[in-house]
């Protein structure tokens, strides 16, 4: 296979495990092209992208342009036989996407034609779906609407965040890849056009998006908070503060009043929704660290809280 010129376009931890199986695997990455770097943390150092760091150590070149669809000479230069993206944060020009004789290929997060876009995993455990998977498709001009080559699903299970699926979908998708080129590389592979009557978007992240509804069924706010963990995090507001919460557990009882702290005590703070009490387990209140709920409620007079409605 190392006579296949790769193109690898990456950006967060989710595509290294990618990229590390293309390099376990001897192929031929010719080129790795990432976002820009960015500036991290309270002392704003200038970090390298993940996947950058991952190449660097690897001695393979890396390429940072800020807007692709204006920069890309550096690829077309290299002429790649296979182009393999995964997670690289920037829409892909057509005329990159039709360069390659093998074409330009996607390890995508979902199972398509359900959730298209930008934030796969965090809407399926959001939505409370039962399975989700990686599917290895074809680029096209549209976003996600490509033939898909293959695909592998897993159970989304009760327990498991966002956090838990990118682990999941970052080491099946690695692993898928490198079974699935192969057959791309020989021209021996399926194509399956995608239906988009059964086609769903999930949008990137957006701040609306964090706050939850306490006006709602405790099945659907777990899920929220879970599939919103370790980032960005879900959100409430009491008195005009925000609390990010970071986990939480379900209680079917019989409530008087929705959005409204129900029950506070050195143990317990909980909250009532449609059908039940959220008992948060930890929280991270404004400008503070994240805690366990003992210790949140340790540092504050119970009775400021009692009976408060949560926003």
């Amino acid at each position: 296979m190392n006579n296949v010129k790769i193109v690898f376009m990456g950006t967060p931890d989710f595509a290294c495990n990618v990229l590390q199986g293309l390099i376990n695997n001897d192929y031929n990455v010719s080129l790795v092209v990432s976002q820009p770097d960015k500036y991290v943390g309270r002392k704003h150092i200038l970090t390298n992208t993940p996947v950058k760091q991952l190449a660097i150590n690897n001695n393979i070149g890396v390429f940072q342009p800020e807007k692709i669809k204006n920069d890309y000479q550096k690829i077309v230069d290299i002429n790649p036989d296979l182009i393999i993206t995964c997670a690289y944060g920037q829409i892909i020009p057509e005329e990159l996407i039709n360069l390659p004789r093998l074409g330009c290929i996607n390890v995508h997060a979902s199972l398509l034609p359900k959730y298209r876009g930008g934030a796969p995993i965090h809407w399926a455990k959001i939505n409370g779906e039962e399975k989700t998977g990686v599917t290895i498709m074809y680029m096209d001009k549209n976003m996600d609407t490509g033939d898909i080559i293959s695909f592998k699903e897993i159970p989304i299970l009760d327990e498991d965040t966002a956090e838990s699926l990118f682990d999941k979908l970052s080491i099946l998708g690695a692993n898928l890849l490198i079974e699935t080129l192969p057959s791309i590389i020989s021209k021996t592979n399926k194509r399956i056009k995608q239906n988009d009557s059964e086609a769903t978007i999930a949008h990137n992240i957006k701040r609306e998006d964090e706050r939850i509804n306490f006006d709602d069924y405790g099945v659907n706010i777990i899920n929220k908070i879970r599939g919103l963990y370790s980032w960005p995090l879900a959100n409430m507001e009491i008195d005009g503060i925000e609390y990010k919460i970071l986990n939480a557990e379900f209680e079917d009882k019989k409530i008087n009043s929705v959005s409204t702290i129900v029950e506070i005590d050195k143990n317990k703070f909980g909250i009532s929704c449609k059908d039940g009490v959220i008992y948060i387990t930890n929280i991270k209140p404004f400008g503070k660290k994240a805690m366990d709920i003992k210790s949140f409620l340790n540092g504050i007079n119970k009775e400021d809280y009692k009976n408060r409605k949560v926003n």
